[in-house]
């Protein structure tokens, strides 16, 4: 990654988070996602991989990389 591109991801939500555990579902909601279909677009960090790692089997993600001047 060079000095001027800045990471992100986005998170679509490919699974219903009904009858999840609790804290997955909390989970889910922290990442910006309401429904099956919702992306979001977080950077690209430690906290957020671990949340991923959470509720993977919920998710598609992408990596997405954006030049900056």
């Amino acid at each position: 990654m060079g000095e001027n591109e800045s990471k992100t991801l986005k998170i679509t939500q490919i699974r219903s988070s009904l009858g999840r555990k609790p804290r997955h579902r909390r989970t889910i909601r922290a990442l910006g996602l309401k429904r099956v279909g919702d992306s979001a677009t977080p950077p690209d960090n430690p906290a957020i991989r671990g949340m991923i790692a959470t509720v993977g089997y919920l998710l598609k993600v992408e990596e997405v990389t954006h030049e900056t001047i």
